[in-house]
């Protein structure tokens, strides 16, 4: 071998893949199994007890056990501490794959680089001279492909804007996406071969498309919920000090809806909504707050006192999606169309509830 290995990590790699397909046969298995997945992540990063990120490494106690678990795994941190790569959950990846349905003849699209590890897969399954990847980080591409070429593959993997896609090397016969998106980027339904499959992550789902028609796709939500970084783009902070100032209304809503049985339908009708919680001395949720990128921001106490500013009135939203559901909504219950004039989600038959996917910048 040219990598790392203690005669341990290929007896965990084995064990890692049976886990992963639970005894089921998976077209997948082999490359979960081939795959050494500690090469593309030579180093990882967790949070102690005190918030604090502690680093991992080949060698270190508990680093093998951890890089063949069925966890996403933070690989980098930008100036603040805050994550800005990681290695995706294996089970959730396998599952994106087995719904990709990538085969031998296919090209295949990835955006979102990332470590390489999702492209060495995809390499094993097709052949890695029919694998594009592209990711907007240079030096993650960089690495990504010292880690290909470690194990003998070789890729196409370029630093660009993944939303562009990589025309050059079109039509694509599967889109993956391993990156969260707030809708499907036009150059890659135009970079799509006819008849191809795009699985990406949207808000807290992954939806599963088949092209129909130039410009056209149509296709629904995958049943298990999932939640990946989110493409980069500047968006505002939330502004808490602000919205403390505004007269509170009173809410029926619990917060902890927003953070349960409403989540995945709230990533819909606000895009790139990101949320938060408060909790009070005997470690109880006390309150929530939401903010999305245009810099609106709403806080709900448990008592019922919400507090909103900015351009839109966040919890307005959340309560009328508390009316529309009346329990924990099943993913897959929800659909994408694809037209050329917009990009709507809906759920259940028709009548049901539908939200408008605003247009990948």
């Amino acid at each position: 071998m040219t990598w790392p290995d203690n005669g341990a990590s290929a007896a965990a790699r084995q064990q890692m893949a049976a886990a992963l397909t639970g005894g089921r046969v998976s077209e997948w298995t082999d490359a979960f199994t081939a795959i050494p997945r500690h090469v593309f992540v030579p180093r990882f990063y967790h949070q102690d007890t005190t918030g604090a990120w502690q680093s991992l490494a080949w060698g270190d106690p508990g680093y093998l056990e951890a890089v063949y678990s069925d966890e996403a795994l933070t690989t980098q941190l930008d100036d603040q501490g805050v994550p800005t790569s990681s290695s995706s959950q294996p089970s959730v990846m396998l599952r994106m794959l087995e719904a990709l349905g990538a085969e031998e003849g296919h090209q295949v699209l990835e955006l979102g680089t990332g470590t390489g590890y999702n492209a060495a897969l995809l390499s094993h399954r097709v052949a890695d001279k029919a694998v594009t990847s592209v990711d907007i980080d240079y030096g993650l591409v960089k690495a990504a492909n010292r880690h290909l070429d470690t194990v003998g593959l070789r890729p196409f993997v370029v630093c660009g804007d993944g939303a562009q896609g990589w025309p050059d090397r079109a039509p694509y016969d599967r889109i993956i996406a391993t990156v969260g998106l707030h809708s499907i980027p036009g150059p890659i339904l135009e970079q799509a071969a006819p008849g191809a499959v795009i699985v990406v992550p949207l808000g807290y789902g992954i939806v599963r498309l088949t092209v129909t028609a130039p410009g056209q796709a149509s296709g629904r939500f995958q049943p298990t919920p999932a939640y990946f970084m989110a493409r980069r783009f500047n968006g505002a902070a939330p502004r808490f000090d602000e919205a403390a100032q505004q007269q509170p209304i009173d809410t029926a809503v619990p917060p902890a809806d927003l953070l349960g049985r409403l989540k995945f339908p709230a990533s819909l009708a606000l895009p790139g909504y990101v949320s938060c919680s408060w909790k009070d001395t005997d470690g109880n949720l006390a309150a929530v707050g939401l903010w999305t990128p245009d810099g609106s921001t709403a806080t709900a106490h448990v008592s019922g006192a919400v507090r909103q500013c900015g351009p839109r009135r966040l919890w307005d939203t959340v309560e009328d999606l508390a009316k529309s559901f009346t329990g924990t909504p099943d993913l897959e219950d929800f659909n994408l169309v694809i037209t050329p004039t917009g990009q709507v989600v809906s759920y259940g038959a028709n009548g049901g509830p539908s939200w408008a996917l605003l247009a990948t910048p």
